[in-house]
């Protein structure tokens, strides 16, 4: 008798001792056999370069060394393909493998986030479907756009006007979380100590996440200058939909020559502290989705280069 294993256990990425912990378990649970992936559990199996943390084959080694002390064989898992010159599946490690057609769940996942095409041979158009309704394409996601940069950097205006593209659009509904809209609607009663301007950006995040995670867009624009707080904010919205980071970098000498708000003068004649540029630091984004630098661009222009990139990455249509 085949009976199938449905074990719940969380994953620990751990490669060859988690294969072996998995094959401890499923014994406990009175099975004999064991499937073992080459790159079982490791922590690059999904990362799409072929590149792997342990060594390939590491995991099913382990498990079958301790076959005799564990009670459990292992099955080595193979992996296979479809062969659309003989209409069949095939291993691809066997005579003639080297023609068939692989998906993987990376691919699978990549595929279902870009609207594009499954194959019959993969899977059933139902089961297709059903998988498209529970993981929708990304134009049909929610996203959020999250500008990050300094006092009069151009944020705000760049988010205006993007607001107003999305809505001549009427494909989501749109919200503008501006640093100043926030900080009187939602914060209004933090003050500006590191702590609570961080406990600001969180929050941003937080009705961000509940926006993209609608369907929605969420346009996000305070000056965000710690790492910590973006990262955790980019954790929280990824899990329901897209993320897009703009590092909006224009110098310090622009901002200050705009000034619309009066704080780079106030802070340099010691009037006020905490002034983002002035005396407390700035700490630029490492690796944001899109820079822009608003010293040589008016705003329909950086308006312009979000968008594409939107529409680059499958947002838009």
């Amino acid at each position: 008798m085949i009976a199938l294993g449905l074990t719940p256990y969380a994953r620990r990425m751990a490669g060859p001792r988690e294969a072996l912990w998995q094959a401890i378990i499923r014994r406990n649970f009175g099975c004999t056999h064991f499937m073992v992936a080459d790159d079982h559990a490791d922590p690059f199996r999904h990362n799409g370069n072929g590149r792997l943390f342990y060594p390939r084959g590491a995991a099913q080694q382990l498990v079958a060394e301790h076959a005799d002390s564990t009670g459990i064989a292992m099955v080595r898992q193979r992996s296979m393909g479809y062969s659309e010159k003989r209409r069949c599946y095939l291993f691809v490690d066997d005579p003639g493998g080297s023609e068939v057609k692989e998906i993987t769940s990376t691919e699978l996942a990549h595929r279902l986030e870009r609207g594009e095409h499954v194959p019959e041979w993969f899977s059933w158009p139902e089961i297709t479907g059903e998988l498209q309704n529970s993981f929708p394409p990304r134009s049909k996601q929610g996203f959020t756009i999250f500008m990050t940069g300094l006092s009069g950097s151009g944020k705000s205006t760049i988010a205006r006007v993007l607001m107003v593209k999305f809505l001549e659009m009427k494909d989501r509904p749109v919200t503008l979380l501006d640093g100043d809209i926030v900080r009187r609607n939602l914060s209004s009663e933090l003050t500006f100590s590191r702590k609570h301007r961080n406990l600001n950006i969180t929050r941003i995040g937080f009705v961000a996440s509940e926006i993209t995670k609608n369907g929605g867009i969420a346009i996000c624009a305070p000056i965000a200058p710690w790492p910590k707080s973006r990262a955790e904010n980019r954790e929280l919205i990824e899990s329901f939909g897209g993320y897009i980071e703009v590092y909006v970098a224009t110098p310090l000498e622009v901002c200050e020559q705009r000034d619309r708000k009066g704080l780079y003068a106030k802070g340099r004649a010691g009037i006020i502290k905490g002034v983002t540029g002035i005396d407390d630091p700035y700490i630029p984004p490492e690796n944001p989705e899109l820079t822009i630098d608003t010293t040589s661009i008016t705003p329909m222009e950086a308006v312009q280069e979000i968008l594409l990139y939107l529409e680059e990455q499958g947002y838009l249509k």
